[in-house]
């Protein structure tokens, strides 16, 4: 879903996705001129293997420090998927509005989260093996399509420059914020 949601005039510039894991399958496979990841659980040994990947990961925990390590208007595109859910509300606040300062102007901020109200689903699907409970369970709250343009607009992003929609059924949403 992300990767449609970029626009094309971004790929010569930089990508930064925050909690992209020590496996960023979605840094990977998209199509961009510097390809930066920032997580938690990056140790020496991964920033390592991704650098010969042509990856840059740094690792930084956005909870404990909502600040982010770059520079003014350093990004072309920010993405955050499947991760805005496990962020505490106070830190989240914080955190977006870091993101649109690390935008460059005309940037793109991507972000999924599992929609509010399918936390039984979730439940189920993670009962079964399909999902991973101990991701279920590290949830710190759920959103709504305007719960999410909300955090957004708290952040700094103009309620005019944000789309919101529903994918997988409508189990998730994705949001796309232009600074």
């Amino acid at each position: 879903m992300a990767e449609r949601l970029i626009p094309e005039e971004s790929r010569s510039g930089r990508i930064l996705d925050i909690g992209c894991g020590t496996f960023p399958l979605f840094l990977a496979s998209t199509r961009f001129a510097e390809k930066h990841g920032l997580d938690r659980v990056a140790g020496p040994e991964t920033i390592a293997r991704l650098k010969e990947e042509g990856i840059s990961l740094t690792h930084h925990d956005v909870e404990a420090s909502a600040t982010l390590p770059y520079e003014d208007k350093h990004f072309d595109v920010v993405t955050m998927l499947a991760v805005f859910e496990h962020i505490e509300p106070r830190a989240l606040t914080l955190l977006t509005a870091e993101i649109h300062r690390i935008l460059k102007p005309g940037g793109v901020y991507i972000l999924t989260t599992p929609n509010a109200g399918t936390e039984s689903i979730l439940s189920v699907l993670s009962f079964l093996g399909l999902v991973s409970s101990e991701e279920v369970g590290e949830h710190k709250d759920s959103y709504s399509r305007e719960s999410v343009r909300a955090r957004l607009r708290e952040g700094g992003f103009a309620a005019d420059a944000i789309q919101t929609g529903l994918f997988e059924f409508g189990l998730n949403i994705w949001a796309r914020a232009r600074k």
